[in-house]
């Protein structure tokens, strides 16, 4: 079993910044990628960056994000990082992390996610 925790939501206004984190923890499991995915009252969750762990392991944005958002990850610690700038109102919404792990396939774990709220 995986647990996934995220932190790092918040209040900003429009044009500032936010770092979301997230850890994967639990034993005897191999990181294959994780990312960030968003989701606002109705409508469907979506990919907004994501990134491979492994030695070539590269990186994926949103179009709405790209030259904003910036996804890193430290191997050591399982975690990954979302450098948000330059934040816009359509910015708003609970950001989700998702860990993909490699183990009789491919399996997905699921944060609870963390609420990001872009004032004008």
């Amino acid at each position: 079993q995986v647990h996934v925790v995220e932190s790092g939501g918040g209040s900003v206004q429009s044009g500032g910044s936010l770092r979301l984190s997230c850890a994967a923890s639990g034993s005897s499991f191999v990181i294959n990628s994780m990312g960030w995915h968003r989701q606002v009252p109705g409508k469907q969750r979506e990919l907004v960056a994501g990134i491979g762990f492994g030695s070539g392991g590269g990186t994926s944005y949103a179009d709405s994000v790209k030259g904003r958002f910036t996804i890193s990850r430290d191997n050591a610690k399982r975690t990954v990082y979302l450098q948000m700038n330059s934040l816009k109102l359509e910015d708003t919404a609970v950001y989700y992390c998702l860990v993909v792990v490699i183990g009789g396939g491919l399996q997905e774990y699921w944060g609870q996610g963390t609420q990001v709220t872009v004032s004008s």
